[in-house]
């Protein structure tokens, strides 16, 4: 039998999913999921136990989001930054963070798809993620971007990059590059090409920032910043987000 506190938890949870009109979930949300480590304190667990929690919490996430319709979902898993972690938890977290890719391509209602410089990563990882992004994807399915060893400032000089080398490949010279240059091209040639733009973006953990995640893609879009820390988020925290969301008029550009 269901104590009170759960039995009132669960009728506000199922008020507020009634309360979502499908028109107004969000296609594509990104998550920054932050707050491992100092949930794993405040447990007086280790760091690892955290991570763990952490990527634990992801397979929960993205069974809310397919349940709810959501078509494409970003996660934030690991930045550039984070690779200049002591040795020590960056050889648990990449071993987590490689485990979890493996329960994530298991699981058949998602596509996985890889986003980031691999050549920041160890190779076992960079290969592995290698071979998720030569898998044939469905189209009816959860389509799952893995934020692994990604900068936002790098992704935007990586598209640079390459459309340059693309445009050169082709005979242009630099004056006809930049006057053919446009937001359009650059977008072209994004880690995420040919996706939607995210049309919510959440953060765990309280902090007010973006922290270099999806820099270019983030420019229209919404903003939810959540106390939880990541391990504790939970579904009726993520439907909050959604009511939030559903209630803002958007304003491209206003």
């Amino acid at each position: 039998m269901l104590s009170l506190p759960s039995f009132l938890y669960r009728f506000y949870e199922r008020r507020l999913a009634r309360g979502l009109v499908p028109e107004r979930i969000p296609q594509h949300i990104g998550v920054t999921v932050d707050g491992n480590r100092r949930w794993a304190k405040q447990m007086g667990a280790s760091t690892g136990h955290g991570h763990q929690a952490g990527a634990d919490k992801i397979l929960e996430f993205l069974g809310w989001c397919h349940e709810l319709g959501v078509k494409v979902v970003t996660l934030y898993m690991l930045s550039t930054d984070n690779l200049n972690r002591s040795a020590e938890e960056l050889e648990q977290l990449l071993g987590i963070i490689s485990n979890t890719l493996e329960r994530l391509d298991e699981d058949e209602r998602i596509n996985v798809h890889a986003v980031g410089a691999p050549e920041t990563l160890p190779a076992p990882l960079a290969e592995q993620l290698a071979r998720l992004a030569e898998k044939t994807h469905e189209a009816n399915l959860l389509h799952v971007n893995v934020a692994v060893g990604y900068g936002g400032r790098r992704e935007i000089v990586d598209a640079v990059k390459e459309l340059l080398e693309d445009s050169a490949a082709k005979g242009k010279d630099v004056t006809q590059i930049a006057a053919e240059l446009s937001d359009t091209q650059i977008s072209d040639y994004l880690y995420t090409r040919g996706q939607p733009d995210p049309d919510l973006i959440i953060r765990t953990s309280g902090e007010l920032r973006l922290s270099g995640f999806l820099m270019w893609q983030s420019a229209y879009s919404e903003f939810y910043f959540c106390e939880a820390l990541w391990p504790a988020f939970r579904r009726v925290d993520f439907l909050r987000a959604l009511r939030d969301y559903a209630n803002r008029q958007r304003r491209f550009g206003a």
